[in-house]
């Protein structure tokens, strides 16, 4: 009975350690804080249409570029936290992942010109004199006011690569469950030098996305063969994705013309406002193929004589989603980067009962965006996109597979290897 009594002590300690471990999880999603800030790029220097990862001992640099909407020019900070790969911070301390002082200065900046919108511009680059990355994994950064550390601007992540392994992903259409209809599913082959790996059934944690999406990003850690150079992830049916559709598209790249998407553009003081096409939904519509960018944003104005990022305006951009009635069980959302970190109220769609549509209205600065209409069931938080945009095998989506190794007696994850591959290609 002793026994008996010490082993259920010593379990419901382990339960309450695990139930405060979980409470205690360090929300580290891409987060805007501050509503001034707007246009949130992070992307690499030499590609902004690739995810955001850079790869140690390379030339490779990160581009973090955004917005703050204000007539006065802020003094901003950031600093980094390193993380393993479910994105909770590792066990390292500062000094074991960078160099010198975790903060530095915000130097490039300047004023928007002649925009309606005021606001600064401020970009810099990752690594730098100021700051180099001494480990791989994943990082949150923060931005804060450098006279207030506790004023925190944003958050966002990014990932930094040793190029270990090779990751050789595949997509099909023929999956496990069905035959080039409504899904697609995601093999991938981890390759090393022989005896590289000692355990990979132990070491090795990867995770895959579809087209940067966090909701239904799928971690396995299993995989199904193993040889001395290599490990295989197949027939896995937690790797089967809904298909979707392509990206809608729309440009405001000129404020004085009809661009793609765009119904009208007129001016109502202070601001210019673009008025959508509206859209409808595709769930039973025939396949469309269209070349887009994943869900990707680029700032431009077509009438700018010098910098984009500084000339391109502001404008109240009006979405609207006729479905022909309200849609009970759920929510309708939009999707794209550039809702990256924006609070739940600006890309969940209201519903208009007058007009039978969704609507939503984002101040969005000037350029080419890719969007999407997610529904997301009550009691749920994964969009999915069969009920409005439809799901079609011939989708062109980016498959995006991290993997991430922590030898026994480590203390961080190590992510050592990434690929990418694009369905029906």
């Amino acid at each position: 009975m002793n026994n008996w009594n010490r082993t259920l002590s010593l379990l419901c300690t382990c339960l309450m350690t695990v139930a405060v471990v979980a409470q205690n999880k360090v929300d580290t999603r891409t987060i805007i804080f501050d509503n001034n800030v707007r246009s949130l790029k992070v992307c690499l220097a030499s590609n902004m249409y690739i995810p955001p990862i850079l790869m140690m001992n390379s030339d490779d640099r990160l581009l973090i570029n955004f917005d703050y909407l204000d007539y006065d020019v802020h003094y901003l900070r950031y600093s980094v936290t390193h993380c393993n790969a479910d994105w909770q911070p590792s066990q390292l301390v500062e000094s074991e992942y960078v160099s010198g002082f975790n903060y530095a200065d915000i130097d490039d900046y300047a004023q928007s010109e002649a925009t309606y919108v005021h606001y600064y511009n401020y970009q810099f680059v990752l690594p730098n004199p100021d700051m180099e990355l001494l480990v791989s994994g994943n990082y949150l950064l923060t931005v804060y006011e450098q006279d207030n550390n506790d004023k925190i601007l944003f958050q966002t992540r990014f990932s930094v690569c040793e190029g270990k392994v090779g990751v050789y992903p595949q997509v099909t259409s023929r999956t496990d469950i069905e035959y080039n209809n409504r899904f697609q599913q995601v093999t991938f082959d981890v390759r090393y030098k022989p005896n590289q790996i000692r355990d990979p059934y132990s070491e090795f944690t990867c995770i895959v996305s579809q087209n940067s999406r966090d909701d239904n990003a799928v971690t396995v850690s299993r995989p199904m063969m193993v040889g001395v150079d290599h490990v295989t992830y197949e027939h896995n049916r937690d790797l089967i994705f809904p298909a979707g559709n392509e990206f809608r598209r729309f440009e405001t790249v000129n404020a004085h013309t009809i661009n793609m998407g765009v119904q009208s553009i007129r001016y109502y003081e202070p601001m210019y406002h673009a008025i959508l096409m509206v859209d409808e939904p595709r769930n039973e519509v025939q396949y469309l193929y269209d070349q887009t960018q994943f869900g990707r944003f680029t700032v431009r104005n077509a009438e700018a004589y010098g910098e984009n990022a500084l000339q391109a305006d502001y404008m109240i951009t009006h979405f609207t989603l006729d479905t022909g009635g309200k849609l009970n069980g759920g929510n309708v959302w939009l999707y794209g980067e550039f809702l990256n970190g924006y609070p739940a109220s600006q890309a969940m769609m209201k519903y208009d009962a007058s007009s039978g549509c969704y609507t939503a209205d984002l101040l969005l600065k000037q350029g080419a965006y890719n969007y999407m209409y997610l529904w997301v069931p009550d009691g749920t938080t994964i969009g999915q996109t069969g009920r409005i945009e439809g799901d079609h095998y011939e989708t062109v989506n980016e498959y995006l597979v991290k993997v991430y190794d922590r030898p026994m007696g480590e203390r961080y994850d190590h992510l050592v290897g990434y690929g990418v591959s694009y369905s029906g290609k």
